[in-house]
């Protein structure tokens, strides 16, 4: 009679944890409403230009974003001003990013301190040309509800440890849905 009594309350019980426990959602990110912004400078000039988001997914858990990772396809690197052409070659290329054997840049979400209700913390690793590079920068959570998030950031990104030079200001808008 015990074991049954006892059976019975740890199959209560584990009822009812499992009716409280809250599972986070997963967003998939649209890349289509979704932009890669970004201005490449020097001494003496700068280039804008942009770089389209391939594919990605924001783990949300009541109401925050908690992680996510992001893949893009560096083969769409474009140039917006004058420099057009001749620029997104020399940036294709081996001696830039390399597009031919990397293809692709990804960012996975490796940590977020949430500083205010809509401003985050969001440390991470970008895999470009095959290297990690750690990049941190805050983001602000525009709106998060409904199964839908659009979030922003601006931010400088140092890809000197894969052997770019050039200082790098990205500006990132994103949006993903359930």
């Amino acid at each position: 009679m015990k074991k049954i009594i006892f059976a019975a309350s740890m199959l209560l019980a584990s009822a009812g944890l499992f009716s409280f426990t809250y599972f986070a959602d997963t967003l998939t990110v649209d890349a289509t409403k979704s932009k890669i912004n970004w201005s490449g400078s020097a001494a003496d000039h700068y280039h804008p230009g942009s770089v389209a988001v391939k594919s990605g997914t924001v783990t949300v858990d009541n109401g925050k974003i908690t992680g996510g990772s992001f893949t893009f396809d560096m083969a769409t690197v474009k140039v917006l001003d004058e420099a057009g052409d001749r620029l997104e070659g020399h940036l294709k290329s081996a001696s830039y990013f390399d597009v031919a054997k990397f293809g692709e840049a990804s960012y996975t979400i490796t940590g977020v301190n949430y500083v205010s209700d809509n401003t985050a913390n969001i440390s991470g690793n970008m895999v470009v040309k095959g290297a990690t590079v750690p990049v941190s920068f805050l983001a602000k959570i525009r709106g998060l509800k409904d199964g839908k998030l659009f979030a922003e950031a601006n931010f400088s990104l140092d890809l000197s440890a894969v052997g770019i030079k050039n200082g790098i200001d990205i500006a990132v808008h994103l949006f993903a849905n359930k």
